[in-house]
């Protein structure tokens, strides 16, 4: 009995695994729910077994679709990578690249190598959106991203992270007399019980370093003066500036203010704000040609020049 694997069925079925959903694959692909349903049950049918148990709205993968995800994936991914490799040999690479990060590293982080990626690869396109550390990291564990920045790590045996930079979160300030220590003085923990206080959404990774390092210094965020949650960096910094409260930011996002003496900046004694990015990937999927080659051209640029920035 000869089988013959459809390359578009295939890629239809790793979709579904990857988003456990028909409707979402659906969409991805760019095609009819119908034309999903249609792609699985041919490959079922021409393979002789149920690849896919569907129960209701939940659908998991049976013994013998577990086996053939696994080459699918090696067989989509040697696709993939022998017209990568073809267009490269023609000296054109080309094709879209979807990134999602969260908010620092997108608006301070990722313009300047992304302005070096399509210098060099000027027949690539892209994407970049803005999810909090969070949000990225389930994108790519539901399927919906090859790939994220990200300046937290959140446990899972299914990912792993390969470190970008280090960044440090300070304690920011409008430049005014009330705050007249030098930059990146130490101030007590005390003064954050004492002023108002701005803070970044729930899930950024921002938020969850500064929780952790409130809960090991003893100081409940319920003693805390937070008169605002913001998403967005740069209204915060607006916010500082016309003296509503003061929040803390990554050193990154700050330089042009501290230039032009627009802030002051402390840090918190007893308080480690340290953090680093991360590139993060699932490691059961083989990342795409163009993904693993911005992968290697971000680390080759950082390794050249000591920053991502």
């Amino acid at each position: 009995m000869v089988i013959k694997l459809d390359l578009r069925q295939l890629e239809t079925f790793v979709e579904v695994t990857n988003l456990k959903s028909f409707s979402k694959a659906a969409k991805k692909l760019y095609i009819t729910q119908p034309t999903v349903t249609s792609h699985i049950q041919n490959l079922e049918k021409e393979l002789g077994t149920i690849l896919i148990n569907r129960s209701g709205k939940n659908m998991s993968l049976t013994e013998a679709g577990d086996i053939l995800y696994k080459y699918a994936i090696n067989i989509i991914n040697t696709c993939e990578m022998a017209k990568f490799q073809l267009a490269s040999y023609k000296g054109k690479i080309q094709g879209h690249l979807e990134i999602c990060s969260s908010s620092v590293p997108r608006k301070y982080v990722l313009p300047n190598i992304l302005k070096e990626f399509v210098l060099k690869y000027p027949d690539v396109t892209f994407s970049l959106t803005d999810r909090d550390s969070k949000e990225v990291i389930r994108n790519i564990l539901d399927g919906e991203n090859d790939f994220g920045i990200v300046g937290a790590k959140y446990p899972s045996k299914n990912l792993d992270y390969i470190e970008l930079i280090e960044d440090e979160l300070l304690l920011v300030t409008a430049n005014i007399p009330k705050f007249f220590q030098d930059n990146y003085s130490y101030l007590d923990k005390e003064i954050l019980l004492k002023e108002k206080i701005i803070f970044r959404e729930k899930g950024s990774g921002t938020r969850n370093l500064l929780e952790r390092e409130l809960e090991k210094n003893n100081i409940s965020s319920n003693l805390l003066n937070i008169i605002g949650y913001i998403e967005d960096t740069e209204t915060i910094k607006k916010l500082i500036s016309l003296g509503i409260g003061v929040s803390f930011l990554s050193e990154k996002t700050i330089l042009e203010e501290l230039n032009l003496n627009k802030f002051k900046v402390f840090n918190i004694k007893g308080f480690d704000l340290n953090r680093k990015f991360y590139f993060v990937y699932h490691k059961n999927r083989q990342l795409s040609p163009l993904s693993e080659t911005f992968k290697n051209f971000m680390l080759e640029h950082i390794n050249k020049s000591g920053n991502i920035a």
